[in-house]
């Protein structure tokens, strides 16, 4: 619910109090003091459900009022005549969706961007953690990375800038983004040469091998997704009244990862990765900031200009300069930076495929393919021969020697291209143990005195003898004995 203060010329209260009535909306009017104009004024006050705001103001406006001063503050309930009413056709017959008027998708963007001292601190400490993560390969501790990092105020900030063409919103959206960022990767570059240094974690580590990051150093499709869909997300919780902070996660979660991927290849020395996790901090950045501004202005959102004069006016008065130059901005870097991600992912498919035929063979059916990686190669940067690693579950104790010379030379013809292949196996073993019941055991002892059957004379057939030899050779009646065992099944 919000709660609307405008203020109102003398000359306009007539035709803006006729609105509200029409409207059914309870207000009330106060006489200004003090003002500065000869005519004065006054202040009306309105509580409206969110959903109606946009629609009123705009009739508001319509009928004279000129945004001069107006606030609009939330409110937790209201007590009024006629706004049980008001619910009813704004909120549960949905006669307006749920959006919010621009101004305060405005205040929202920037009131989520916490003070400088707080934001780097927060960018500092979310990157280490990252860091950490990464090392260790701990998908549970990278998210926690994300979850305390502040980096989505800044990404929406710049979204609502692109979409109302505001040239301060989307300087200092991306402003703090860049300086965070860079702040990201200097942080994580110099931990993990402290660690490197120190040998808490052995410089000899090949760091490609990682699962959580490789994972961010070979940048594809389905990696950008992520911030597309970040950016979209954030869009839409900043022009309802969803809670933005659960669009927190996903921001972050395109950015922070990264960029402690990039230090960590600038600590270890592998320019592959610090320009692969580069490359896909850039795009991420880039690709947040205009699926926001494209989904607000899916939502019905645009320039303030556009209310005045049309497209085509707006766009000869300057009006939409911030939109124009940011959008040519990210068309550019991010046709240049797909390019090479294009090109990565055709070889990745292709060296998936060429692994899959090679696997196909009737010799290797008891081999498993887990997963293929390639290191980036975008902007020259991949040492020549491309690595690529492939990991494989396989039989304990079985040998596949010439199975990387083979995966090279399929993926080599398949692209064209000088390749060098790891294969990594991962053992496995079955074994398969039955439970025996007690009918089914061996066969136990039972002791004669309490299960000796008799004996009739002339019968041995369960008298087994044991004859002991004596100093002369013979039998001794002495040392002779005869055991009687039963056996029972």
């Amino acid at each position: 619910m919000r709660f609307i203060h405008a203020r109102v010329p003398r000359t306009d209260v007539d035709a803006v109090l006729d609105v509200l009535s029409e409207e059914h909306i309870d207000h009330v009017v106060t006489e200004e003091v003090g003002g500065g104009d000869g005519d004065g004024a006054v202040v009306v006050q309105f509580p409206l459900p969110a959903q109606a705001v946009e629609t009123v103001l705009n009739d508001l406006r319509d009928a004279g009022l000129d945004d001069s001063f107006t606030v609009i503050a939330n409110a937790e309930t209201a007590a009024t005549p006629h706004f049980a009413e008001l619910e009813e056709r704004f909120v549960e017959k949905g006669e307006e969706d749920d959006a919010v008027v621009p101004e305060e998708i405005r205040s929202k963007a920037r009131n989520l961007n916490p003070g400088a001292r707080t934001y780097y601190a927060m960018t500092l400490l979310s990157v280490v953690v990252a860091t950490v993560g990464l090392l260790l390969d701990s998908p549970a501790i990278v998210v926690g990375s994300m979850v305390i990092a502040p980096q989505v105020g800044a990404a929406l900030t710049a979204s609502v800038g692109v979409a109302f063409s505001d040239e301060r919103m989307v300087r200092d959206g991306l402003g703090a983004q860049v300086l965070g960022l860079g702040l990201a990767v200097a942080s994580a570059t110099a931990l993990g040469w402290v660690l490197r240094s120190t040998a808490f974690v052995s410089g000899a580590v090949d760091v490609t091998t990682i699962a959580q990051l490789s994972s961010r150093t070979s940048p594809g499709v389905l990696s950008l997704l992520v911030g597309v869909c970040a950016g979209a997300a954030g869009a839409f919780g900043l022009s309802t009244d969803l809670p933005v902070s659960l669009v927190g996660v996903a921001v972050a979660a395109a950015l922070i990862p990264a960029a402690a991927a990039v230090g960590v290849g600038l600590a270890w020395g592998y320019p592959a990765v610090a320009v692969g996790a580069g490359v896909l901090l850039v795009v991420n950045i880039l690709t947040i900031t205009a699926s926001g501004a494209v989904a607000l202005w899916y939502l019905g959102y645009r320039p303030e200009a556009w209310r005045e004069r049309t497209p085509r006016g707006a766009l000869r008065s300057g009006a939409l300069n911030a939109t124009l130059v940011a959008g040519v901005c990210i068309v550019v870097v991010t046709g240049l930076v797909g390019a090479a991600v294009a090109e990565q992912s055709a070889f990745e498919n292709t060296a998936n495929a060429a692994v899959e035929e090679v696997l196909d063979d009737p010799g290797h059916r008891a081999l498993s393919l887990l997963s293929v990686s390639v290191e980036f190669g975008g902007f020259g940067v991949a040492s020549s021969p491309r690595e690529v690693t492939v990991r494989l579950r396989r039989p304990a104790d079985e040998s596949y020697a010439a199975l990387p010379g083979r995966f090279a030379g399929r993926i080599s013809a398949a692209t064209g291209a000088d390749v060098t292949v790891s294969v990594e196996f991962v053992e496995s073993a079955t074994a398969t143990a039955r439970a025996r019941t007690e009918a089914a055991s061996d066969v136990r002892r039972i002791d004669p005195s309490q299960h000796a059957h008799p004996v009739e004379p002339g019968d041995r057939s369960n008298v087994i003898s044991a004859p002991q030899s004596g100093h002369d050779g013979g039998s001794s009646p002495s040392t002779s004995r005869s055991n009687s065992r039963s056996l029972q099944s």
